[in-house]
């Protein structure tokens, strides 16, 4: 099940922080890796700081975006520090490990991770399901990258050593690239009814994405909305 626990680091910036990352997933028995258009690829330095987890380093997939690397993720969690403007639904990194751990049974989940600098931006943060936050020192929350995945990768190693507290998933959610494809059918027939000006969207499909990832419709449910969509196009044609 661990296997299906996907750590993702979105356009890093030091290689060094991709090597403690690896060594980090390690200790805690995680070792899928992705790397989202890294300003530089894995190099030496990553190789000295992964220490024993260059196996972790050397089987890390590289993308170029960050659709791609969740595009087959049943649960999506973004790690972010600052306060929104339009809030999402949020985990603490208790909460986070305990989910990852129940839905990574099923099949591939995803734990994101920002640029050093600056996280992740609101559309990296709209592929999200939930976001995380570690509550930090409000004084000086800066927390190092590899730090960061320590902490949340020490709360799933700790959801999966209690798994057998938990009740057993039952639930099929649609992956991300099902999610997205419903998200695209929507805004298309909501600007065909004229709901959606095209000229001025405006943040009608933000906070349409808000309230489907609020519910997290299981898979049958999420037919039953792409064929009502596909229903009222078909009243439109007519």
């Amino acid at each position: 099940m661990l296997d299906n626990i996907r750590i993702v680091l979105v356009n890093t910036s030091h290689t060094g922080n991709i090597g403690s990352t690896a060594r980090a997933m390690k200790t805690m028995g995680l070792s899928d890796l992705y790397l989202v258009d890294p300003v530089s690829a894995p190099d030496g330095k990553s190789s000295a700081l992964a220490a024993g987890a260059g196996d972790v380093l050397a089987n890390a997939t590289i993308v170029s975006d960050l659709s791609e690397a969740v595009k087959d993720c049943s649960l999506i969690v973004g790690t972010s520090a600052r306060s929104r403007t339009l809030p999402w639904p949020m985990l603490t990194p208790r909460e986070c490990g305990v989910k990852m751990v129940q839905e990574g049974q099923k099949g591939p989940v995803a734990l994101v991770f920002g640029r050093e600098n600056n996280g992740l931006s609101n559309e990296e943060l709209q592929l999200c399901h939930f976001h995380v936050c570690i509550p930090a020192n409000p004084e000086y929350s800066s927390l190092n990258l590899a730090a960061a995945v320590q902490t949340l990768c020490y709360e799933i190693r700790m959801g999966y050593l209690n798994l057998d507290s938990y009740p057993d998933m039952e639930s099929d959610y649609p992956l991300s690239e099902d999610l997205e494809r419903f998200y695209v059918h929507l805004e298309n027939t909501l600007t065909e009814t004229g709901f959606i000006v095209k000229n001025h969207p405006g943040v009608v499909m933000t906070k349409l994405r808000r309230l489907v990832n609020r519910a997290r419709p299981e898979s049958q449910e999420l037919n039953i909305l792409r064929g009502i969509l596909s229903a009222i196009d078909k009243k439109n044609k007519q």
